[in-house]
């Protein structure tokens, strides 16, 4: 005999009103039931039951359960995108996960999170979420954004998933995009380039800073470059891998580490300039001597900028060094950049050299034209008064 659907709402003995009511079958095969109880009136029942009944037809209907949002991040989602996620990426969404999110709310069941609590969540990271360090209490917008990304997938996948209605993020209000911002670029000017390189005549990090400095490649890809991707003869460099900060194999601390792809999964070819061949040459003499003195513990994997062992650089440790040169007194005379900059500067020295935007784009491995002109618009804003001039010039004479 086939089971009703539903029931009437039924008075309890200390006066209020409750329903049982089969919802189907789950996601296991077996048939649910829904138990509702203390509801004041029999009208105030029936309109639950009504909803109840509504959001099973549509599909919109969760079976209640206790699995902690801890439980559910940690033992479901995590494993689950674990291999569609880039390696340092999973990582990320670990640690922000394990740091962040857990301690402060990895108590609540999954189904109680919704947007106040999410807000509040933030709200506390603004002020006073940063574990560690000697900048201000709290985390930057641009992190705890970031951590509102993460959070909104997970969630997204348990509404995926049937273990929640809606996803609880998207009723949230994390810091702005504008407040996210990345850091603003500073750049130097050519000059302020040569007296940095200046400076740092006879220090072994002066080579990689050469080479950032007149490429623009990206931090991880110089520290990954390869002496068999540089032709000497023909003044080239393959970019086809990089090193970025991975967790150690004993799980504690991270380290560099050699990845066989690029940022944009896309290897590219770039031309060197005369002075940085020579640079190159003069540096792979001095690693030589490095190796030699070394010996067997030397860690030969071909990097061109390796430490002084041969072992990738950590990037997070390469770019502290940058930081802690240009405070040294001897640089004061620099305004204070991050390494990053340097790629910046070579895309605004470009720019401003007359060097076309496309051809920009190609070097820096940007995705489109449109990409580098978005980021620089501010210097290709000032290169068009040339040409304007020059128009006028034709029309209104010199």
């Amino acid at each position: 005999m086939a089971r009703s659907p539903t029931v009437a709402p039924r008075k309890a003995a200390n006066g209020t009103w409750f329903f049982n009511v089969d919802i189907g079958v789950g996601p296991d095969g077996r048939r649910r039931r829904a138990h509702r109880r203390g509801f004041p009136t029999r009208k105030a029942a029936q309109e639950e039951l009504d909803r109840l009944r509504h959001s099973v037809t549509t599909a919109a209907y969760v079976t209640p359960t206790r699995q902690t949002l801890a439980e559910y991040l940690t033992d479901d989602w995590l494993p689950a995108v674990r291999h569609n996620l880039a390696r340092s990426t999973w990582e990320s969404y670990d640690r922000n996960i394990r740091n962040h999110v857990v301690p402060a709310l990895g108590r609540l069941q999954l189904q109680q999170v919704d947007g106040a609590v999410l807000n509040r969540f933030y709200a506390t990271l603004l002020e006073s979420g940063r574990m560690r360090g000697k900048q201000s209490p709290g985390l930057k917008p641009r992190t705890v954004r970031y951590i509102h990304t993460i959070v909104h997938s997970a969630f997204g996948d348990a509404v995926r998933w049937r273990r929640l209605v809606i996803n609880p993020a998207a009723q949230a209000t994390p810091p702005s995009a504008a407040l996210a911002r990345a850091p603003e670029m500073r750049v130097w000017t050519g000059p302020q380039v040569h007296r940095f390189l200046e400076l740092c005549e006879g220090d072994r990090y002066r080579w990689p800073w050469l080479f950032l400095a007149t490429t623009g490649c990206r931090r991880g890809e110089a520290l990954g470059l390869r002496w068999s991707d540089v032709d000497f003869d023909r003044s080239l460099a393959s970019i086809r891998q990089e090193v970025i900060p991975l967790t150690k194999a004993t799980g504690i601390g991270r380290e560099g580490v050699i990845v066989q792809r690029t940022k944009t999964g896309k290897p590219r070819v770039i031309e060197l300039d005369t002075p940085t061949v020579s640079a190159l040459r003069a540096w792979k003499a001095r690693q030589a001597e490095e190796r030699l003195a070394l010996g067997a513990g030397y860690q030969d994997v071909d990097l061109v900028f390796p430490r002084a062992d041969g072992r990738p650089y950590h990037p997070e440790a390469f770019s502290k060094t940058f930081d802690r040169r240009l405070r040294q007194a001897s640089f004061a005379e620099l305004p204070a950049i991050r390494v990053h900059d340097l790629r910046h500067t070579w895309a605004t020295l470009a720019l401003i050299a007359g060097v076309d935007v496309k051809v920009v784009s190609e070097r820096l491995g940007h995705s489109s034209p449109m990409v580098t002109w978005q980021t620089y618009q501010h210097v290709v804003k000032g290169m068009q008064s040339d040409p304007a001039e020059k128009v006028a010039a034709l029309i209104f004479g010199a």
